[in-house]
């Protein structure tokens, strides 16, 4: 699992359900998908009102890189405009331990 890196986004909602915004996430999910490097995407509330955006990369590099391009690329996603800006937090780490099946 050598250079694996987890991306965990954390923000507030203006509003919506998480469902509402899990809907409105269809081209990012395509976008993704055609991203080197990138494993899967888990979306859940952890805490009320606190949606948790966790992504698994194959590494701290790609993950960055396609965070940079999705900023461009899909700037006029609506879903942009779904999130308190304010509130967003954004981090991409290696991961140290894995323990698979």
């Amino acid at each position: 699992m050598k250079n694996q890196a987890i991306e965990l986004t954390t923000f507030k909602l203006k509003g919506l359900t998480i469902q509402q915004f899990i809907e409105a996430n269809t081209a990012i999910d395509a976008f993704l998908k055609r991203q080197k490097g990138f494993r899967s995407r888990t979306i859940f509330e952890l805490k009320k009102d606190v949606v948790y955006d966790l992504l698994v990369w194959d590494s701290v590099a790609e993950g960055t890189d396609a965070m940079h391009k999705l900023m461009t690329e899909l700037s006029e996603s609506p879903v942009h405009d779904m999130i308190d800006q304010s509130t967003v937090s954004w981090n991409i780490t290696p991961v140290e331990h894995f323990v698979n099946l």
